[in-house]
């Protein structure tokens, strides 16, 4: 593995299909994703560690950090689309879909914006990828996972980019152009938390 991109762990903003806002915590279940993730990743090979600047990304980060040593490097490139005044407001309260191709927020990013830092931002990742001598793992947010791989990487042909990234999905880049995807939205160290939601209800 070489770039590792993680979307966060689950919030409760989440769960209840709400714009976020920037200081929005991890849940109960949150935590836990960070944590497996942090086990499955801290083997890897792992020598920098990437991270949006958003409390519920940095949340996902610490446990990798604390098992692994390595000190987080924080930066806004890497944060959620902004919604402006619309962050803490519920999808199904919006007249219009957020997500929609012409849809901009006030005082927020339309896509034009936001995919522009987005290319900002993997510039930065390769250029930190090309400083290392192993695995880097950026933690971000869905929509910045789905617009790095739509945009910035060689997805096999036959292969479906998700609308929806799952809470600690990994996703792994090749460093070099075309920065082939080797894996994509994968979960499966969720399984079994899965297993013991569903058999308890919550799921």
């Amino acid at each position: 593995m070489t770039i590792v991109i993680v979307r966060h762990g689950e919030t409760d903003g989440n769960a209840a299909r709400v714009l976020q806002r920037p200081d929005v915590p991890l849940n109960e279940r949150g935590l836990r994703q960070a944590e497996q993730v942090a086990e499955r990743l801290a083997t890897s090979g792992l020598v920098r560690i990437l991270c949006s600047d958003l409390l519920r990304a940095r949340m996902t980060a610490a446990p990798l950090a604390a098992r692994t040593g390595i000190t987080i490097e924080e930066d806004p490139l890497l944060q959620e689309r902004n919604f402006g005044d619309l962050r803490g407001t519920a999808y199904a309260a919006l007249a219009e879909d957020p997500f929609g191709p012409n849809f901009a927020p006030p005082n927020g990013e339309d896509w034009p914006t936001f995919h522009t830092r987005v290319a900002e931002a993997f510039a930065f990742i390769v250029s930190r990828r090309r400083r290392a001598s192993g695995t880097l793992v950026v933690i971000t947010h869905g929509l910045v996972c789905r617009a790095l791989v739509e945009r910035h990487a060689q997805v096999m042909p036959g292969t479906v980019v998700p609308e929806r990234f799952e809470n600690t999905g990994v996703t792994v880049l090749h460093e070099d152009a075309p920065h082939r995807v080797d894996l994509i939205n994968c979960t499966r160290h969720l399984a079994a938390s899965l297993q013991a939601d569903q058999a308890s209800g919550a799921a």
